[in-house]
């Protein structure tokens, strides 16, 4: 089995799910896409990383990215979608990407809906959840897909479309050295939110072996759907 990874920039990387697809004796593939261009396919599972800029941006590439997650979408592929990734995703089905009223950044709270406690992947978890964030645009739910979260300042955090598409806004996967990266390289947003990267860490550290827990069984309902 194989799965491919659109990188947008090298510091936002699969995180936790690297380790999840390792595990399960999976191929991972990375594509930067913005340098190198996309893949030729979506191999057996899509993974749709974040990264600093926006799906409305009119770099060409984003344009093909956007089709090409559309097709994914439409086959009925396994995609996972990861903040600027989700936010393909949602592009890709028509939905509304917009800068959203505030950013988040570090530790969010956010509440699983009536459909996301039924989910398969997040059935059984908290009902509150304290994930990692780190965006300034949100989507509108897209058409035949299922509210599965979202917090005070975003009311929709996650969807599924069919039965194995996953946007997320927020970063189940993120790892101790992605946060010092992302702290690093887009240090502007810390100083645009007033916060510190010392507090952006310290606040989500207690609450990382649960993301890990939910990345690691999204990934298994992927890659393993008869179990």
């Amino acid at each position: 089995m194989r799965a491919v990874c659109l990188q947008h920039v090298p510091f936002e990387g699969p995180g936790a799910f690297a380790a999840s697809l390792a595990r399960r004796g999976v191929q991972l593939e990375h594509h930067l896409v913005p340098k190198d261009g996309l893949p030729k396919d979506t191999g057996d599972l899509l993974i749709v990383m974040g990264g600093p800029m926006s799906v409305n941006d009119s770099d060409p590439w984003i344009a093909a990215e956007t089709d090409f997650i559309r097709a994914a979408l439409l086959s009925g592929k396994p995609v996972i979608g990861v903040c600027l990734g989700s936010q393909f995703m949602a592009k890709a089905l028509g939905a509304t990407v917009r800068p959203g009223t505030a950013l988040e950044i570090g530790k969010t709270h956010i509440a699983l809906t009536e459909e996301g406690k039924h989910d398969p992947v997040f059935q059984g978890f908290p009902e509150v959840l304290s994930v990692f964030e780190w965006h300034g645009e949100v989507f509108d739910l897209p058409k035949n897909s299922v509210p599965l979260a979202g917090s005070e300042v975003v009311p929709l955090q996650a969807f599924r479309y069919g039965a194995h598409a996953y946007g997320l806004l927020f970063h189940l996967e993120m790892e101790l050295d992605g946060i010092d990266a992302l702290c690093r390289e887009c240090a502007p947003d810390l100083e645009r939110a007033a916060v510190t990267a010392g507090r952006v860490t310290a606040g989500f550290l207690p609450h990382m072996w649960l993301s890990h827990e939910i990345a690691d069984r999204l990934i298994g309902h992927l890659v393993e759907p008869t179990r």
